[in-house]
């Protein structure tokens, strides 16, 4: 179930994403607005594109959150593997990104205030996540 899923998410997030799709869109919106004055401005003739763009709407949420969650494990793995091969890489930063945003934020303040260090000056020693945070 979750490779069939994953088709239709990637393929309906390419093709949502093609200008075409935009097109189209438009020309059904533009077609919708030209047929209101034959229809009279009538309840049903609103209740249609309300409920076409709501429902396509919360279908398209789900599909796209999919492709961007599948899309952002990857770039972890990608990055971690990184971490992983690099002798002078700190290997307690994979996995970080299962920390908190409060904890995140605060690794990325002590990293910056790493680089630049006390005297202003680009520091060589890397001192691990929990020291960087230690300080902070």
């Amino acid at each position: 179930m979750d490779r069939i899923f994953t088709n239709i998410a990637t393929k309906c997030a390419q093709l949502m994403g093609q200008p075409l799709a935009f097109i189209i869109s438009t020309l059904l919106i533009g077609i919708w607005a030209l047929s209101g004055p034959p229809l009279h401005y009538s309840d049903t003739w609103q209740l249609i594109v309300n409920t076409a763009t709501t429902v396509l709407t919360f279908l398209a949420v789900f599909l796209i959150q999919n492709s961007q969650n599948r899309d952002g494990a990857a770039m972890q793995a990608k990055l971690d593997e990184i971490l992983r091969a690099l002798d002078k890489a700190r290997v307690e930063f994979v996995g970080i990104e299962h920390l908190t945003d409060a904890q995140i934020s605060e690794i990325r303040k002590a990293l910056e205030a790493d680089i630049k260090g006390e005297d202003g000056k680009q520091k060589t020693a890397a001192p691990t996540v929990e020291r960087l945070l230690a300080r902070y």
